[in-house]
């Protein structure tokens, strides 16, 4: 819409009924954008959202277990590899065999199955698990959304190896926030927040 004067752009704001909104400061003049704010933002957290999801499309994370892993922590870790898995990440499992454990590397395959049979609903192994030096590794990829499992975290269920607290809720008696009530609109041709602002003289650039 070209460059126009602060108090014009403001002004052509409310007669549309959308808000002004900086999304380049720098820029000289500043440019501005005739828009509606929630929906800016909206489409603002989906990019970032989306742009995250490809950032962790490239991560991978390791997991290790031992033979005789106890089952307190055996949950622990399938609670991580499982919040890797549903944020998009692959996981690598390496389990390693110490001294004497290596006469029984059974144990050690029984376990690396079962993590990845604990596993499925959110991953599946990209190969069989091999044996490499004193030790057992298999990779882990999250299977697509549309049949991997909800993530437990997202749907308030608390991790196996941890109480959930989260029904609990506040005490009854305790302070309660309150929301504050909505800013009142100014008069149509009223622009109290801008009398006396010496930035009002400021030309800014707008785009619709």
């Amino acid at each position: 819409m070209g460059v126009v004067s602060l108090a014009d752009a403001i002004n052509l704001a409310r007669a549309k009924g959308v808000d002004l909104v900086e999304i380049a400061p720098n820029a000289t003049p500043p440019v501005c954008r005739l828009v509606d704010f929630g929906k800016f933002r909206y489409e603002q957290a989906k990019k970032d959202k989306e742009a995250k999801k490809h950032h962790h499309a490239n991560k991978v994370k390791e997991v290790q277990l031992s033979p005789t892993i106890d089952p307190h922590d055996f949950g622990v870790k399938l609670d991580h590899a499982i919040e890797f898995l549903c944020e998009e990440m692959k996981v690598k499992i390496s389990l390693r065999f110490r001294g004497r454990e290596m006469a029984h590397k059974e144990f050690g395959f029984q376990t690396i199955e079962k993590f990845i049979k604990a596993v499925a609903p959110y991953g599946h192994p990209d190969s069989a698990a091999k044996l490499i030096g004193k030790g057992i590794t298999v990779m882990l990829s999250p299977l697509p959304r549309n049949k991997r499992g909800k993530n437990p975290r997202q749907d308030g269920e608390a991790p196996s190896n941890q109480k959930n607290h989260a029904d609990e809720g506040p005490p009854a008696d305790g302070p309660r926030a309150k929301r504050p009530s909505p800013a009142q609109q100014p008069a149509e041709g009223d622009n109290p927040g801008f009398a006396n602002n010496p930035f009002t003289e400021l030309n800014v650039k707008v785009n619709e």
